[in-house]
């Protein structure tokens, strides 16, 4: 293998995505643009009227409905085409027209919440007499009443409508800066020397020869020391909106502007942290353990990545991956496989990495249905990246199948409760099906791994964006001197004294997209915790678990997102569930350092 990046064109068809399920092809997408010209003053003319009727309420309501499904099909289309190769300046153009029309949109309709909030209890209800179809809205009604101290006049509401391309600006340059026009200097490995690319870079952290994973280590943060002042000043461009918007809207922080319109508690998030600091001992002693089971004097950031034990260099083909994650998810039931069969079957998923394309993986919940964009490599890590995304697939297709438009989209607390429980379910099958020590003990590793990465690193990210914001609040101007030296002192608490923190790995906080996402990342941790509890009830307590499960997949925003958990078996108020994860991790120690009792003799 000469480790040569494809071109788009080369890419076989079967393993590219068909968006022509969304727009048979550009000309379409241009046709459908014209057509929705018409939307943001369609909308705009319900302007005085929607606070004196039931019947223009609830014509309004549908309407949004129908015309954000129309607009978010122009822009997915558009994104997904420009995530194809991220050079290609026709998509971004063509995502920018979109985002212009839901910006015009929202200015023309910035009377709307105002509007909604003007009318007094007493209305309200006999509106729902008059009109018992608006009873559908009912929800969504009372949570935009909720939020009553954050809804600004009609004056106000526009403005920030406006500034809301402005707003996005930071994420949108940090995109192509990281995936477009980053370029990172090859590397010599064995079999001679390959590309260095976000898509190469993990791999690379995984190979057996220390060298070349060093090599990679220091190449990467070397460019992007490189680039530190530009990092830092489109970084803090982001924290600045981020202020702006929430002290505009009467928020008493970043943070709580971020978490109450998804009605999740700010000591959610809080606790979290103080839960995983408190089991940093837990993390302490896997780095130490790592260290002596692969006999090292000093145990530095680029060995973290490192299979521990045997098969490290094992392939996991796509078509093996997709049987594996059919095979995990049985305990589902068969409604789930289907749906997963026919998303691997008729193109939903972008299988590979070609030239420009957008690094990473994610799921689009679009319509008719979701999307999942790959960089595929052959490896175990790939495999369960896989079935991480269909658990996300899973749950906006199940979400909009069920819930009306309104309702149809999750909050990002529980987004990655469905992929996360997915892994899980993955991890156990492969461990139920191998009885050999040694297999056993790898795939433990890479179990122990996925603590490591998601439950503590990710937490370590979000105590991280914590301060950030915290700094930025105060008026600080994060420069990069300042992001390198919190970043460098969370990773000396979070890996403890058995670790090595290379300098490089202060730079770290530059490659990470998640920063630019407003309080996405401790999600993955509250849901990795959540997700091997429910994990744990699917495969103890079989059909009644599932159906429970399924019935929060089904959820979408239906119902407070807590309470959706909760309806599934798992109380994310309480800091057990992230405690009892710890303690599974500790267990998985246990047997790890059990299975792995010759190595330890030798070292």
């Amino acid at each position: 293998m000469d480790g040569k990046i494809p071109k788009r064109s080369e890419v076989q068809k079967e393993y590219t995505w068909n968006l022509a399920d969304i727009f048979e092809n550009d000309e379409e997408w241009e046709k459908a643009y014209e057509n929705c010209l018409e939307i943001p003053a369609r909308l705009g003319a319900y302007k005085g009227k929607i606070s004196k009727s039931a019947e223009a309420l609830y014509s309004f309501l549908c309407d949004c409905d129908e015309c954000g499904m129309r607009l978010s099909a122009l822009y997915r289309y558009a994104s997904l085409k420009g995530d194809e190769d991220t050079a290609l300046g026709k998509y971004q153009e063509m995502t920018g027209r979109a985002y212009s029309l839901f910006v015009t949109l929202g200015s023309e309709t910035a009377f709307s919440e105002p509007e909604i909030l003007s009318i007094d209890d007493k209305t309200l209800e006999r509106f729902y007499s008059d009109e018992p179809k608006l009873a559908l809205y009912r929800r969504h009604i009372d949570r935009t009443r909720s939020m009553r101290a954050h809804v600004l006049s009609e004056a106000e509401e526009k403005i920030l409508a406006l500034a809301g391309e402005i707003g996005r600006a930071p994420e949108d340059i940090f995109s192509k800066f990281n995936d477009a026009d980053m370029r990172f200097p090859s590397v010599s490995t064995p079999d001679g020397r390959r590309e260095l690319t976000h898509g190469t870079f993990i791999p690379m952290m995984k190979n057996a020869d220390r060298k070349v994973r060093r090599d990679a280590f220091k190449k990467l943060y070397k460019t992007y020391k490189s680039y530190e002042n530009t990092s830092a000043a489109i970084l803090d461009a982001q924290l600045k909106q981020q202020t702006f918007f929430a002290r505009a809207r009467n928020f008493k922080d970043n943070i709580t502007a971020a978490l109450e319109p998804n009605e999740v508690p700010v000591k959610v998030y809080e606790s979290l942290i103080q839960a995983v600091n408190e089991g940093l001992p837990s993390m302490h002693r896997y780095v130490s353990l790592r260290k002596k089971l692969l006999g090292y004097d000093t145990l530095h950031m680029y060995d973290l990545y490192l299979p521990i034990v045997g098969e490290e260099d094992e392939e996991v083909t796509y078509e093996t991956a997709k049987e594996n994650c059919l095979a995990a998810l049985c305990p589902l039931g068969k409604d789930y496989l289907r749906i997963i069969k026919e998303g691997f079957d008729n193109r939903w998923i972008d299988v590979y990495e070609n030239k420009g394309k957008r690094s990473g993986a994610y799921s689009a919940g679009a319509r008719p249905h979701p999307y999942v964009l790959m960089n595929y490599k052959n490896t175990l890590d790939c495999q369960f990246t896989l079935i991480h995304e269909m658990g996300h697939s899973l749950h906006s297709y199940l979400s909009k199948e069920k819930q009306p438009a309104v309702y149809s989209d999750y909050v990002i607390f529980v987004a990655e409760v469905a992929s996360t429980c997915n892994e899980v379910l993955l991890m156990k099958y492969l461990l139920s099906k191998t009885h050999s020590r040694a297999r056993r003990a790898y795939l433990i590793n890479y179990f122990l791994e996925q603590f490591r990465t998601t439950l503590f690193r990710q937490t370590m990210f979000a105590e991280f964006e914590l301060e950030i914001n915290r700094r930025s609040e105060k008026g600080v101007t994060l420069t990069a001197e300042t992001l390198n030296e919190i970043y460098y002192g969370l990773n000396k608490r979070y890996y403890g004294k058995d670790m090595v923190i290379d300098r490089e790995i202060e730079s770290e906080w530059a490659r990470i997209p998640h920063f630019y996402y407003d309080f996405y990342v401790y999600q993955y941790a509250t849901g990795f915790s959540a997700a091997v509890a429910l994990a744990n009830r699917i495969l103890e307590e079989g059909e009644d678990a599932a159906k429970d499960y399924l019935g929060f997949l089904s959820g979408g925003c239906s119902l407070d997102p807590v309470s959706l958990l909760r309806g599934a078996g798992v109380d994310m108020e309480s800091p057990e569930v992230v405690r009892d994860a710890i303690k599974f991790f500790d267990e998985l120690i246990d047997e790890f350092e059990n299975l792995t009792s010759d190595i330890q003799k030798n070292c």
